[in-house]
């Protein structure tokens, strides 16, 4: 009997899979626990749309991914911290300052996308990545400087 897997099934396949199973296993198992539904052409016709949606859909976000890329790129980035007389920090400066200062410059950049590539604990000029998709990753350039 021929299933369309609605999730993944370890040793069996992944979501949106056709695969082949026994009789038994899919009526008794794969059905009734909604991991699969019987693959008619119907079914088959439904599931070749919502790929076609999908990819669509991931290209759209991956277009924006890129678009923000550029816009990053473009600006020149200025962190502000407080600092001793000797250039050290009070405390780092991580992903949270550095969506603040991009907040200050007019681009909305989520927190949790910023890599920072080395502890940042003095003034200076550092580097940062931004992992805007899974295939989209931009490197910056910031400056640390006291207030």
């Amino acid at each position: 009997m021929e299933v369309i897997l609605k999730e993944d099934v370890n040793s069996l396949g992944y979501k949106g899979d056709i695969v082949k199973v026994k009789d038994g296993y899919a009526r008794n198992y794969l059905i009734p626990t909604k991991k699969a539904v019987i693959a008619t052409d119907s079914a088959k016709k439904m599931l070749e749309e919502e790929k076609k949606q999908r990819a669509h859909k991931l290209e759209r976000i991956k277009n924006e991914a890129l678009e923000l890329a550029e816009k990053a790129k473009g600006i020149n980035l200025i962190v502000e911290a407080k600092a001793s007389s000797t250039g050290k920090i009070f405390g780092a400066v991580g992903p949270i300052q550095i969506a603040d200062a991009f907040e200050k410059a007019g681009l909305t950049i989520d927190r949790k996308v910023i890599v920072v590539d080395e502890p940042v604990k003095e003034l200076g000029t550092y580097k940062a990545t931004l992992k805007l998709h899974r295939e989209v990753s931009v490197e910056i350039s910031f400056e640390v400087i006291g207030v």
